[in-house]
């Protein structure tokens, strides 16, 4: 067990002991904010991939999109662009390189990243060697003014309440401690609080060992985002995986070296992420700005015209190239990768009259009574 992951297990352990359960979400956050500061997690050779890892598209995708909402805003000055949860700098290097092609629009824009690890923080600036931008550890230090805020994976990863139907009713889930294993397990404590209004009425008399996840960090997040966006303007795009709708579900997970693990063993060394409930996301942000979606991410990235970019890659690429792009694109949206699990959402100001690309009227498979585990 390496020294940082033994050091958070005894501090877990101790505490549980002494406190005794612990709640999902503080699991969460305790074992996140250890795994963040100590690795580099993206990539082939860390623990996952995302979708600006895979192809230059996808930033490119959202490059033009934020240009498309700039135009019809009016081409404002003074824009500032916001990337939660930047990872490597890989998106944010493809959005930059990408509007530069708009030279008017470039020259109004300044760039803000949300990052709380240091060490990302370093890769960060190396992938945006050139580009001036500013760091912030929270949404809310981000000076005011007309924003587009781009959030790619940044939700899945925010802390979750976990919540288990038992014989008597409604319990928290939380994780407890074997002393005899020396290992986390899950386990449930009574409610302090009604929990009437939390959930969806009619999850309330669901059948006993069903699970409902909220996260209140998200929410506070989300909502804080929409009312910057009333009071100053601008744009959100949000891609995640998750589902359009509230649902039944344990949908927790841990992944390291690319493949799921156990949520409680190893903590701050295993990626662990909930799936985003994009549909209470959109009541919330639904009260101060105008939400477009959730799409899945394989029909907003059609409609916005990766498919052409593919394309356009393709004319002067060697065969291997132009495999390695139509690959990429199959990832992108396919509905047996990431084109139907990953959702993607809109906000824009509710007086503005925008319309933002990718969001026509199409559907989306929602899952309301349980959540899908594809």
């Amino acid at each position: 067990m390496p020294e940082n992951q033994k050091k958070l297990h005894n501090a877990l352990a101790e505490r549980i002991k002494r406190q005794g359960p612990i709640s999902v979400a503080e699991y969460m956050s305790l074992a996140a904010e250890a795994y963040y500061k100590n690795k580099d997690p993206f990539g082939a050779a860390g623990d996952f991939t995302t979708a600006p890892e895979i192809s230059q598209m996808f930033g490119e995708m959202i490059g033009a999109w934020l240009v498309d909402v700039w135009l019809q805003m009016g081409r404002p000055e003074n824009v500032k662009l916001v990337e939660l949860g930047p990872g490597r700098g890989t998106l944010a290097a493809d959005i930059m390189r990408t509007i530069s092609a708009w030279p008017d629009f470039r020259s109004v824009v300044s760039l803000h990243l949300v990052e709380t690890s240091p060490r990302l923080r370093d890769v960060q600036a190396v992938a945006l060697k050139g580009i001036r931008a500013g760091w912030y550890d929270s949404f809310s230090e981000v000076p005011e003014g007309l924003c587009f805020v781009v959030a790619n994976e940044f939700f899945d990863a925010l802390p979750v309440h976990q919540f288990k139907k038992t014989a008597g009713g409604w319990q928290e889930r939380c994780v407890g401690y074997d002393a005899e294993k020396n290992a986390f397990l899950f386990t449930t404590t009574p409610l302090d609080f009604d929990i009437t209004g939390m959930m969806p009425e009619e999850f309330m008399e669901a059948p006993a060992g069903s699970i409902f996840e909220i996260s209140p960090a998200s929410l506070g997040i989300i909502d804080e985002i929409s009312q910057r966006l009333k009071r100053c303007g601008g744009a959100a795009l949000i891609l995640d995986y998750g589902h359009a709708l509230p649902g039944l579900g344990d949908t927790l997970q841990a992944v390291s070296q690319h493949r799921y693990a156990d949520v409680l063993e190893a903590p701050g060394e295993r990626d662990i992420t909930a799936h985003v409930d994009f549909g209470t996301l959109a009541t919330v942000a639904g009260q101060s700005a105008a939400v477009a979606g959730p799409v899945t991410q394989g029909q907003f990235l059609i409609a916005v015209g990766i498919e052409a970019r593919a394309e356009k890659l393709g004319e002067n690429a060697t065969d291997k190239q132009r495999r390695d792009i139509m690959s990429a694109l199959c990832r992108l949206v396919a509905p047996q990768a990431m084109g139907r699990l990953f959702k993607v959402m809109a906000l824009t100001p509710k007086a503005a009259t925008i319309e933002p690309a990718g969001f026509e009227p199409a559907g989306v498979e929602a899952h309301h009574d349980e959540i899908s585990d594809d």
